[in-house]
């Protein structure tokens, strides 16, 4: 038995000699698609690259074998195999095949992330960066201060949080006006909007736009979830414009505001119609929350299938081991496809409902994109419930488009085809 069990052992560090390779696999047999992209990240951040096999088992990443990679993945509970040459070379000869819809991206540099987002924790959370906690994804956290005083440009990839642009407050005045959290927050954005040298919370929201849309421009990746996204588009449609009435910023609405709505300042939307109406949870008919007849049950959007040889930028974007995903509602759920600009890329949709769920745009030199919902794991995530504990949805489809994103900027930029 001794030496059966030592030519076992012998054979074992033989094989592991001879391997070349690591497949973190991300289709039905991964144990923790979330943790995995933690891993792809932390590879980058040592220096080396990730090789994102699109297509080929849920979007696998391939890497250079090496001990340390090894041991992270036992720590972290990620699925794995160790490869030879030989079937390495078999998988990146099927991945080449003309006739296969794959493709490899090479993954070189580890983006640097900032979440704009309220330094004082609000009474709920926050899909992204619970998912990059939970993938152990480094970040900073930068805010309107951070923003208008130029910090933008230091950073490759921002995610807008649960958050309002338009200078009114979430529109939570009708329910929330007398809670000290609302009261408080009140106070913080105008105390800051004073301090940089703004006369209103909506003139500065306004600046932060901007900013944003300049960082964009220059070639930065934002991504944005939930009110993040139609009412940064529709501060900048209303740019000069006041739409907040007097409770948000101490007088009125401009007369015939939604006639000067300037649609060619937005990134998706267009000829949307502004609810001025401070009792109403909602900013326009961007989003479909109020109108939609979708019960639970049926609530899903399917993720659409693009060519990874010719479209490999929204390929990378739904790289996912399900392309049903179940739906999950905010205070911007889903956005009204008739609104959209021509040119939006939409990603995942509700067909039936005429709902787009996932969508993407260029912006000058950068990309952008918006996704629906607050969180993919929490139905109708209301003020005051808990945060959504992760360990419980270590394979979760929604969230793992979210990680798409993060991983987007890092890839190796391909020339275009012709």
């Amino acid at each position: 038995m001794k030496r059966i069990l030592l030519l076992f052992i012998l054979f074992s560090l033989v094989s592991k000699s001879f391997a070349s390779s690591i497949l973190i696999n991300m289709d039905e047999q991964q144990r923790n698609h979330l943790k995995a992209y933690g891993v792809a990240f932390w590879v980058l951040k040592k220096g080396l690259e990730v090789d994102w096999l699109l297509n080929y088992k849920g979007g696998s990443f391939l890497i250079a074998y090496n001990s340390t990679l090894e041991n992270e993945l036992k720590i972290r509970g990620v699925s794995y195999d160790v490869l030879a040459d030989a079937k390495v070379n078999a998988i990146l000869t099927e991945i080449n095949n003309p006739e296969v819809n794959m493709d490899l991206v090479k993954l070189e540099k580890a983006p640097k992330i900032a979440v704009y987002s309220p330094k004082s924790k609000l009474p709920w959370d926050d899909a992204v960066t619970m998912v990059l906690t939970y993938a152990e994804i480094p970040y900073d956290v930068i805010y309107d201060e951070e923003v208008v005083g130029g910090k933008l440009p230091e950073y490759d990839w921002l995610h807008l949080h649960h958050e309002d642009f338009t200078g009114q407050y979430g529109r939570f005045w009708a329910n929330y006006r007398n809670a000290a959290w609302y009261q408080d927050d009140v106070k913080y954005q105008e105390f800051t909007a004073k301090k940089l040298g703004f006369k209103k919370v909506s003139q500065m929201k306004l600046a932060v736009a901007e900013k944003i849309r300049d960082f964009c421009g220059g070639g930065g990746f934002l991504f944005a979830m939930c009110s993040g996204t139609d009412s940064y588009d529709i501060a900048l449609a209303a740019a000069g414009i006041d739409i907040c009435e007097n409770m948000f910023d101490g007088d009125g609405v401009t007369p015939n505001a939604q006639s000067k709505l300037d649609f060619t300042q937005t990134f998706a939307f267009q000829n949307f119609k502004l609810d001025l109406n401070p009792m109403n949870y909602e900013f326009s008919d961007i989003d479909v929350t109020n109108s939609r007849r979708v019960d639970q049950a049926h609530d899903y959007f399917t993720l659409f299938d693009f060519s990874a040889k010719w479209d490999v930028v929204p390929t990378m974007l739904t790289q996912n081991h399900e392309k049903v995903v179940k739906g999950f509602m905010g205070q911007t759920t889903a956005f009204k496809e008739s609104l959209l600009k021509p040119n939006v890329l939409v990603m995942g949709e509700l067909k039936s409902a005429g709902e787009a769920r996932y969508i993407h745009g260029e912006f000058g030199k950068g990309q952008w994109t918006f996704y629906g919902g607050h969180d993919p794991e929490d139905y109708q995530h209301l003020v005051g419930d808990p945060p959504t504990d992760l360990n419980l949805y270590p394979n979760s489809p929604g969230y793992r488009l979210i990680l798409n994103n993060i991983l987007f900027p890092a890839a190796k930029k391909k020339k275009q085809k012709t």
